[in-house]
């Protein structure tokens, strides 16, 4: 399986970067090929443009997109899955990965006449400092899960995944060393089985 992966945080020493070699050990031991779109290194602008915008807001199809755009989604239209990996900023992507969203996302790609494939599998694994308990308790998690598997992902692919690795706040580093090598094993294994 051909696997592109988009990841989304801004250190290399982060727990994140962790959780993404992880994953990509899990796809390598599977025998999967990988891309991976590391939007802050890549330096990927996720402001739209004016004329970005109006070809969108006007459903204008015909009208050419940036490069950087079509790059993305040659990338997602090569592969047979998505993998999004992110920490969550106030219960929500960071915004370098919802502004690719605003961008890649294009009429006549993910929606109007549609030229994104349909992919066969999508997997979000989000890490959060807080406990996936409270997450459920206050919303939060069914929030972030319907944002990302119910309208980013919908049924642009056919089998969907969401995965919270949590309680990784660094304000309780004892729970969150506690939580370390269990939440590396979830990711790698999470690739494993792609």
């Amino acid at each position: 399986m051909n696997v592109f992966i988009v990841y989304a945080h801004p250190s290399d020493g982060s727990f994140t970067w962790n959780v993404k070699e992880s994953f990509i050990k899990g796809l390598e031991a599977a025998g999967h090929s990988y891309v991976v779109s590391d939007l802050y290194k890549m330096g990927f602008r996720t402001d739209m443009s004016e004329a970005e915008y109006q070809r969108e807001a006007n459903y204008r199809e015909h009208l050419p997109i940036e490069d950087d755009v079509a790059a993305e989604q040659e990338k997602i239209n090569s592969g047979d899955a998505i993998v999004f990996i992110y920490p969550v900023f106030w219960t929500e992507a960071p915004a370098k990965l919802v502004g690719w969203f605003d961008r890649v996302w294009t009429c006549g790609f993910a929606h109007g006449s549609r030229s994104m494939k349909q992919l066969e599998k999508g997997l979000v694994i989000c890490i959060a400092g807080h406990s996936l308990e409270r997450l459920k308790e206050y919303g939060h998690y069914e929030s972030m899960r319907t944002v990302m598997l119910g309208d980013r992902l919908f049924d642009r692919v056919k089998e969907k995944e969401f995965i919270v690795l949590d309680s990784t706040s660094q304000f309780n580093m004892e729970e969150r060393m506690a939580n370390w090598d269990r939440h590396l094993r979830t990711a790698f294994e999470a690739g494993r089985t792609l």
